[in-house]
């Protein structure tokens, strides 16, 4: 770290290489593909590298770059809106999910329902959820009212909860045929 905070590039391409998957894995949950999630780790990485004299050693270099990495996912989310449809927040409502029907899914089928996610409700999802902001935070965040975060997070869970029945049933629809 401290041959990295001095300007060296070879200690600046092995920061990369290590924490990469550990970036890539936080910008994935934000990202709507692979290839976004890239961007966004890249941005990341260039941020870190242009910001490390104000990294302080004593702090986890892990929570510093996932702070940065989700900053950058919502400001590239920033930068994007404008090309998206803000969507009309319909009331949610609450059904009751059989816990076995978690324990069928991968990871990859989760990662994969929080990808169909519109933008908005993924990004409220996985800082609320995941990360473990506050509703008046991600208001704060996103410059949205902290209402506005709460009915999104409702609706981002009913959406997840349709999303894995559906999924669910085709599992069972493939296993009878």
């Amino acid at each position: 770290m401290k041959r990295a905070q001095d300007g060296d590039k070879k200690a600046f391409e092995q920061l990369y290489k290590h924490y990469y998957g550990y970036a890539m894995g936080i910008a994935l949950r934000y990202a709507n593909v692979k290839e976004e999630a890239g961007e966004i780790v890249n941005d990341s990485f260039m941020k870190v590298f242009d910001k490390l004299d104000t990294y302080a050693p004593q702090q986890s270099f892990k929570a510093w770059l996932r702070r940065i990495v989700i900053n950058t996912s919502i400001d590239y989310y920033r930068r994007s809106i404008k090309y998206f449809a803000v969507m009309d927040i319909e009331k949610a409502h609450s059904e009751t999910l059989d816990p076995g029907v978690l324990d069928a899914l991968s990871v990859e089928d989760l990662m994969q329902l929080l990808r169909g996610l519109p933008e908005l409700l993924r990004i409220v999802f996985n800082m609320y959820e995941i990360e473990g902001y506050s509703h008046n935070e991600i208001a704060d965040t996103l410059e949205i009212p902290s209402s506005s975060s709460r009915t999104y997070l409702a609706r981002a869970k009913q959406k997840l909860r349709e999303k894995v029945l559906q999924l669910n049933a085709e599992k069972n629809e493939g296993a009878v045929r």
